[in-house]
C-alpha cells in the first residue's frame, strides 16, 4: 500500500509540477495506441495537471481524466480542455466498458495494485488496452546520478521493468517499449524540478534547505554544469502495455 501522503502532495506544488516536468514524446504515446481507431476513448489515470492528457488531445483523441488531489485537478481545468473527474485508480467514477485504453503518467508506483486492476479492467472495453507509461533521467549522464541522489529519486528504467511484471488476470503480460528524448532547463528551473518530487514535498524544512543548497553547489561544481546557462536533461519514456482479455 503506498503512502497517501506522499501521493497527494503534489497539489501544492501544481502550478510548478506542470511547469517543469517533461512532457511525453509523440512516438511513445502513438506506440501505446497503436491499433486503436482514431478517435479512441481514453482515460488519463491519476492525471496530475493534465501533461499527458495534451499530449493525447493532441493525436485527435477523447480524453477523459481522473485525478485524486483538488489541487491538480484545478490547474488542469486552467490548463487543458478536458473533463476532469475526482477518483483514483482504486475508484473511477467512469461506468463499465468506458474506455478504449487507460493511460497512467507517472502515477502507476503509486496504486493500490490488487484494487487497482480490477478497476481498470471494469473501466475497460474487451480488448482495450492499459499502459503505465514514465518519464525516467538518463542516470549514464555521471551529473544527473548525482541529482537522483541528492533529490531521493530512485526510478529507473530497470527498477521499473523488475517491479512491474504483470496487470493481474484480466491482462495479458505487458509489452515494453522505450523512446528517448531530452527536455532544456534553466539552472533555476531544474531546481523547480527538484521541488515537485514527492519526497522534496514531504519533507521537513531543514531537509528542504539541505537539498536546495546540494542542488546549488553541484550546479557551481559539476565540470559538466558550471559553465552552463540551459541544462539538457536525458529521458528515457517507458512504456507498459497490456490488453485486457
Amino acid at each position: 500500500m503506498t503512502d497517501p501522503t506522499a501521493a497527494l502532495s503534489f497539489g501544492v506544488a501544481a502550478a510548478e509540477y506542470d511547469r517543469f516536468r517533461p512532457r511525453y514524446p509523440e512516438a511513445a504515446l502513438r506506440w501505446t495506441l497503436s491499433g486503436l481507431d482514431q478517435p479512441a476513448e481514453l482515460v488519463d489515470l491519476a492525471a496530475g495537471t493534465g501533461i499527458l492528457a495534451r499530449g493525447l488531445l493532441a493525436l485527435g483523441h477523447r480524453v477523459t481524466a481522473v485525478e485524486p488531489a483538488a489541487g491538480m485537478r484545478a490547474q488542469a481545468a486552467s490548463t487543458v480542455g478536458v473533463r476532469m473527474l475526482a477518483g483514483s485508480a482504486e475508484s473511477m467514477p467512469l461506468p463499465d466498458g468506458y474506455a478504449d485504453a487507460v493511460l497512467a503518467g507517472q502515477a502507476y508506483h503509486w496504486f493500490d495494485r490488487p484494487r487497482a486492476h480490477p478497476e481498470i479492467a471494469r473501466v475497460l472495453r474487451p480488448g482495450g488496452i492499459f499502459a503505465p507509461i514514465w518519464n525516467v533521467r538518463d542516470e549514464g549522464v555521471a551529473w544527473l546520478a548525482e541529482l537522483s541522489r541528492i533529490a531521493e529519486i530512485g526510478d529507473t528504467v530497470d527498477h521499473l521493468r523488475q517491479s512491474v511484471t504483470d496487470f493481474g488476470a484480466n491482462f495479458t503480460p505487458p509489452e515494453w517499449a522505450e523512446f528517448r528524448h531530452t527536455t532544456t532547463l534553466t539552472r533555476d528551473e531544474l531546481l523547480g524540478l527538484v521541488r515537485t518530487r514527492s519526497h522534496y514535498l514531504t519533507a521537513t524544512p531543514d531537509r528542504r534547505a539541505e537539498v536546495d543548497r546540494a542542488v546549488h553547489a553541484l550546479l557551481q561544481t559539476h565540470p559538466d554544469l558550471a559553465d552552463q546557462e540551459t541544462i539538457t536533461l536525458p529521458y528515457t519514456t517507458l512504456v507498459a502495455r497490456a490488453q485486457k482479455t
